[in-house]
């Protein structure tokens, strides 16, 4: 005899408490969505329907003007390369030396773990400041190179909390023996079992550092003195000075430049984000769950 499924019903406490939690889900939606949503409408309208602020929800008089510009001008593709040269780089750099660090920090019997990993929590409260930062990076030789951009700030602290605690409960101490029983080295260990059950936090380092390197200016803005090393965003805040500056023209074409200075904002805002966009949904999954795991459990 076939088995009839059967449902619970819900007392009314309970649809008016999914009901509430529904309208809030739902204004949180719309919250996040539109500002993104305005963003790219707003890219592809005329200068004067967002000067005018006609822009609501849709492009109003549709047009490419904003990328136009803003793709004329050579210096965006080569910024481009950099950042893509920067975020590729200096993601693999960080990644390996933060797994290289959480690690041995993880384990028990590693000698003096605790007061290591006391003087790395410290650098989170107090820094040398710009001026010594500078200077180190001066007498090592970096300034105006590119591994100006991702040496200095190779490792984050909160990554390295991160990814230590998800070593220490997603790596239990009896399959570290077993490999030891069996003769694996330590290296191979990491690279053969710690990074293959370690998908996840790599994932969440990955995403987290990319966007950090991706979306960098000021060291950039600091370290770097040829314009062909600018990364994209330090191109992007040029471009968008260079429009916003005064100069010796007429009220007609000092309005039109000013629209177009308006509607810049949004398409370089478009063309800054659109990679992060693109890639964030196929690492997502791994994002949420290494989040999960890795955090820091009272």
């Amino acid at each position: 005899m076939a088995k009839v499924a059967t449902r619970i019903k819900e007392s009314s406490g309970d649809k008016v408490f999914l009901t509430v939690i529904y309208i809030i889900l739902a204004l949180v939606l719309v919250a996040v969505l539109y500002p993104l949503i305005y963003i790219f409408s707003s890219s592809f309208s005329s200068p004067a329907a967002v000067s005018a602020g006609r822009v609501w929800l849709w492009p109003v008089d549709f047009s490419i003007k904003g990328y136009e510009a803003l793709f004329k001008n050579p210096q965006v593709l080569t910024g481009y390369g950099n950042s893509l040269l920067y975020t590729a780089a200096g993601t693999l750099i960080s990644v390996m030396l933060t797994v290289m660090l959480a690690y041995p920090l993880s384990r028990s019997t590693f000698f003096g773990r605790n007061v290591i990993m006391m003087l790395i929590t410290f650098t989170m409260l107090f820094s040398g400041g710009l001026i010594p930062t500078y200077l180190v990076v001066k007498s090592m030789g970096m300034i105006d190179t590119r591994w100006a951009l991702i040496i200095p700030n190779a490792v984050w602290v909160w990554q390295v909390i991160i990814a230590r605690s998800f070593f220490q409960q997603s790596i239990p101490a009896e399959l570290v023996e077993a490999s030891e029983i069996d003769g694996c080295t330590d290296i191979r260990f990491i690279r053969s079992v710690v990074l293959s059950l370690s998908k996840p936090i790599i994932a969440v380092l990955v995403i987290m550092y990319a966007v950090g390197q991706w979306n960098a200016y000021f060291d950039a803005l600091i370290y770097l003195k040829t314009s062909s090393k600018y990364p994209l965003q330090l191109i992007l805040r040029s471009i968008i000075i260079q429009n916003n500056s005064g100069s010796n023209m007429d009220a007609m074409k000092q309005v039109e430049k000013q629209q177009l200075a308006e509607l810049l904002k949004y398409s370089l805002i478009v063309v800054a984000t659109l990679p992060v966009l693109i890639i964030y949904p196929f690492v997502q999954r791994y994002f949420v769950q290494g989040m999960l795991v890795g955090s820091v459990k009272g």
